[in-house]
């Protein structure tokens, strides 16, 4: 990418607001990365929900369990904070459909797809729960970033207050790149897992402005004052690209999918082309 061209993505971030942004780009193609701020740490909300599912695949690779297992649908947890005993509230989830089956047993796998496609923090805490809250973080250090810091769960607010979860735009675009190439687990893996991506329910922001026939594997995670996306973008005949966006300071949510939104386009449009 020219010069004059990053700094017009540059200032794109920094113009007419009070927000935060980081962003990390990784084109494939050519191994070309822009990064603004990229080392800056942030909560990763949802986002984290990626390496979850990926450390679930790298405990299925070693044959620990299956992703046709089932697993108990429960609505009780213990805090890694101080091992006191917290509930989840549908009210604050994404995905309330979960709550309807507690008592029952449901595959892996659909709990897997229920966390990156709906966010749903209850398959998320019962998944963390499977593979151990330590065992995330141990492997996205394998994948090479020491960044990442996956601890504890949605709702376990004596944990949260403690920070033990963390990201950076640099820390989720590594990560991305190596399932980008399919370098996590396996290829077959990887594949499963960037479909998984692909179905992702919210597109308000990385998706939102790009041209028809662009496929965008993504993750995106937010609440009251912070909000990310972090995609894998492909276009049509092209080697695709990592994206990540990571926000916070904007005074609604609703505020921040549109900016994010029109910097995707920008980027696809330097990249790509029009």
């Amino acid at each position: 990418m020219a010069p004059d061209k990053e700094n017009e993505l540059k200032r794109l971030l920094e113009s007419g607001s009070n927000a935060r942004i980081s962003m990390a780009i990784c084109d494939l193609a050519s191994g070309y990365q822009l990064l603004v701020h990229p080392d800056v740490p942030f909560h990763p909300a949802s986002t984290f929900q990626l390496c979850v599912m990926l450390e679930v695949f790298h405990q299925v690779s070693r044959g620990e369990f299956s992703l046709d297992d089932l697993l108990l649908v429960k609505n009780s947890f213990i805090s890694i904070a101080d091992k006191s005993r917290f509930w989840l509230l549908p009210d604050n989830d994404s995905e309330t459909d979960l709550y309807q089956h507690i008592g029952e047993q449901m595959p892996l796998r659909k709990l897997t797809r229920r966390m990156i496609v709906y966010s749903s923090n209850l398959a998320t805490n019962l998944l963390i729960e499977k593979v151990g809250a330590e065992r995330p973080t141990r492997f996205m250090q394998e994948l090479g970033t020491n960044d990442l810091g996956i601890r504890c769960c949605p709702e376990d607010n004596q944990a949260y207050a403690l920070g033990l979860n963390s990201a950076t735009a640099r820390s989720i675009m590594q990560v991305l790149v190596r399932l980008a190439r399919r370098e996590v687990v396996s290829s077959g893996a990887s594949d499963e897992m960037i479909a998984i991506l692909l179905q992702e329910h919210y597109s308000k922001s990385i998706p939102a402005k790009q041209p028809g026939g662009v496929s965008v594997a993504h993750k995106t995670g937010w609440n009251d004052k912070i909000y990310h996306d972090a995609a894998i973008v492909y276009p049509p005949e092209h080697t695709p690209y990592v994206v990540v966006t990571m926000t916070s300071g904007l005074s609604e949510t609703s505020a921040a999918p549109a900016p994010v939104a029109a910097l995707s386009a920008e980027i696809y449009s330097q990249l790509i082309g029009p």
